[in-house]
């Protein structure tokens, strides 16, 4: 029997957090703006402090809570879905006049670092909720690499009980307990929005904006305070230090807690960083070119573009300096391909994930070489662990499942007559949770607000399935999940 009251009482304790980081933009709003939008973030804090804290007492138990495989599935779904319902409260409260399913759209976008937006003219938009959006994003980065590191592995999603057999191996193992590698991976992400919030400040922005842009930087969220994104500071230096720590937020968190360690060689044999880096290498010097070539831009304007929008997609961050749908087809195509390959895995970054295009190519290269030698073995590897059968297929799985809910999203925003292109980019940058299409109805300069009812629920559907790497959602539909 599934054990609900541990459900509850940790959705509770989440419902809790959000209230309290709800006071951030309260106390904002009245003592330094000094505007009525206080209010708003008033009501919204005590319904989700009031129902978070029911949640805990009538839910608490004399023992410790523990839980299980099922229960893991499910306070999974359940936490994402309702912890962006009441975060969705101060939205709704605000004086931006927004129907709930908007609020709900805004808060999903912003927890799952997806970066879609039905807000415009930002500038008129009290700071309050631009600074909420911000602390939705980052909260929602947090958790993202928390359950990246240390839940998904024990389900067995997408093959990342790679990862735990990681940590369990003692002489890979860091920390002797999850609690303690989640609290280590936290701090150094706090300490890495620190670091970018001086940097920006340093360079040109003022405090508030440094503050949001840094937040929706290390968490790959891509929510800016400005309707031209990035672009609107026409500052390279503040492009370079966002380009940084956008590749910051795409890479493995753990690493930078074995550096911490002194374990710096494991920097280095990371293969998964090292793929990473070069497509990004890559990437920039085929878009620097094309832009040289049909642009006509100088090398020095076309790689500062081209990288900051490689970067930028495939961190699935979603920051821009330029409309790059205007740029031809070659760099919509190779965006697109970005966008579905994502980050690293333990990253806030969306996407497939490298390791799992790793794992199908070593499979792969496998089997092409058992058949030119049939009587030959060839085992499969990764870092020079064993790709077992069980973990190549959950990468088979993982992926074929993307493909399928890729097409099944594309085909329900088509439904509402949208075009081909838009439905499938559209599809594609919820599901990696990019935020932006690549069409000028919903490209990156582009707002999400002109969209029906339907469109924006299929889209906040993708966003979480894409977030929750599909299993952690697609197994509550199955009837044996829920009998005993």
């Amino acid at each position: 029997m599934i054990a609900f009251r541990a459900v509850f009482f940790l959705i509770g304790i989440l419902l809790s957090i959000i209230s309290a980081a709800m006071l951030i933009p309260l106390s904002v709003e009245f003592l330094i703006y000094r505007t009525g939008g206080w209010r708003g973030f008033a009501i919204s804090t005590f319904i989700t402090g009031l129902v978070g804290t029911l949640l805990v007492l009538s839910n608490r138990s004399e023992g410790k809570t523990e839980l299980r495989v099922r229960e893991a599935f499910l306070l999974t779904a359940a936490s994402w879905v309702s912890t962006s319902l009441f975060a969705a409260l101060p939205f709704f409260w605000s004086s931006l006049s927004l129907g709930f399913l908007d609020c709900w759209f805004e808060s999903v976008s912003a927890l799952t670092t997806t970066g879609s937006t039905v807000l415009a003219h930002l500038d008129k938009i009290p700071k309050g909720i631009l600074l909420w959006r911000a602390l939705l994003q980052w909260l929602g980065g947090t958790g993202i690499i928390v359950m990246a590191m240390t839940i998904l592995p024990i389900l067995r999603i997408g093959g990342m009980q790679l990862f735990r057999t990681e940590f369990s191996d003692r002489s890979e193992r860091i920390l002797p307990r999850v609690s303690q590698i989640a609290s280590a991976i936290i701090s150094v992400y706090c300490l890495f929005t620190l670091t970018c919030t001086i940097l920006l400040h340093l360079a040109g922005m003022n405090w508030f904006d440094a503050i949001c842009h840094s937040m929706a930087t290390v968490s790959t969220g891509g929510l800016s305070t400005k309707d031209l994104s990035v672009g609107a500071f026409h500052n390279f230096t503040i492009e370079l230090i966002l380009m940084l720590f956008m590749i910051i937020g795409g890479m493995t968190f753990l690493l930078f807690v074995k550096i911490w360690h002194r374990n710096y060689k494991a920097v280095w044999l990371d293969s998964q960083l090292r793929v990473y880096l070069g497509i990004i290498g890559i990437a920039s010097l085929l878009g620097s070119c094309w832009l040289m070539i049909h642009q006509n831009m100088t090398f020095l304007g076309s790689l500062r573009h081209a990288s900051f929008a490689v970067i930028s997609v495939i961190t699935s961050t979603g920051f821009t300096t330029d409309d790059y749908t205007l740029w031809g087809t070659f760099p919509l195509v190779l965006f697109f391909v970005l966008s579905l390959i994502g980050g690293c895995t333990g990253s806030t970054a969306g996407g497939i994930k490298i390791f799992r295009f790793q794992v199908l190519f070593a499979v792969a290269l496998s089997h092409m070489r058992q058949l030119r030698r049939p009587h030959g073995i060839y085992l499969p590897t990764y870092q020079n662990q064993k790709i077992s059968e069980n973990i190549s297929t959950s990468v088979f799985t993982f992926i074929t499942l993307y493909g399928f809910c890729l097409i099944l999203l594309t085909g329900g925003l088509s439904i509402f007559g949208l075009d081909f292109i838009t439905s499938l980019s559209g599809a594609a940058s919820a599901l990696g949770n990019l935020g932006s299409g690549l069409t000028p109805l919903i490209g990156p300069l582009g707002s999400f607000a002109h969209l029906d009812i339907g469109p924006k629920g299929i889209l906040m559907v993708g966003m979480i399935l894409g977030r929750l790497e599909l299993l952690a959602i697609l197994v509550l539909f199955m009837p044996s999940f829920w009998r005993d």
